[in-house]
């Protein structure tokens, strides 16, 4: 039964375009029969707690003797590593927030960068290798090359160097730059490349939904 994890972090609950493009390729993803089915973990309705101490960063077979975790602290890390593995597909919706990732998505990303676990030792492949991971990258301003905001995304270099390089995932990318040119007044002359961006996002998630995986 092919299962796709779906991770939302959009902190805006009505209007997130991050979260309306996500839901295009997890009805893609349903809409290929009864058997493809979805779990979902909304990261700001129900936010991870923070690391609750730095030996969670590693497995508990590397921790330094007498290393204090918490009670109950290496069950919910446990969880969602497990939820990761047991996942066919990822799909992270990935607003920019201030330049970066959601702090909420952050502390997601803290728990399965596990060395040993879900990264490979070196010269060895992991259990996720290979495994397709979408993400979806909303962004309301531009960030075009040769412009002075250039490389000010630091949201998505994170994610693919995480989920694909550390954890060896087939990391697919779609974004849609200027989603604030609607209602920010400054960014109206973005309007219509906006309206382009997200309906081309539509259009490649909603063929990625219905053929990864």
């Amino acid at each position: 039964m092919p299962t796709l994890l779906h991770l939302d972090s959009s902190a805006d609950l009505a209007a997130s375009r991050s979260r309306a493009l996500t839901a295009v390729f997890a009805d893609a993803w349903r809409a290929r029969g009864a058997d493809h089915t979805v779990t979902y973990r909304d990261l700001h309705v129900h936010p991870l707690p923070h690391l609750e101490a730095s030996a969670l960063h590693w497995p508990a077979a590397e921790r330094r003797p007498g290393a204090d975790v918490p009670a109950g602290s290496q069950e919910l890390l446990q969880s969602v590593v497990d939820e990761l593995l047991a996942a066919d597909v990822l799909l992270v919706g990935a607003p920019l927030y201030n330049y970066s990732l959601p702090s909420t998505l952050k502390t997601w990303i803290d728990r399965v960068h596990l060395p040993g676990v879900l990264v490979p030792d070196a010269g060895s492949t992991g259990p996720l290798a290979g495994r397709p991971a979408v993400v979806v990258v909303t962004r309301g301003g531009a960030y075009d090359a040769g412009t002075p905001t250039e490389g000010w995304d630091h949201g998505t270099p994170v994610l693919e160097l995480i989920l694909g390089t550390a954890l060896g995932m087939d990391v697919h990318t779609v974004t849609a730059s200027t989603t604030l040119a609607e209602t920010v007044p400054a960014l109206a002359p973005y309007r219509e490349r906006a309206r382009a961006e997200f309906a081309e996002a539509e259009r490649e998630l909603a063929r990625l939904g219905g053929s990864l995986g």
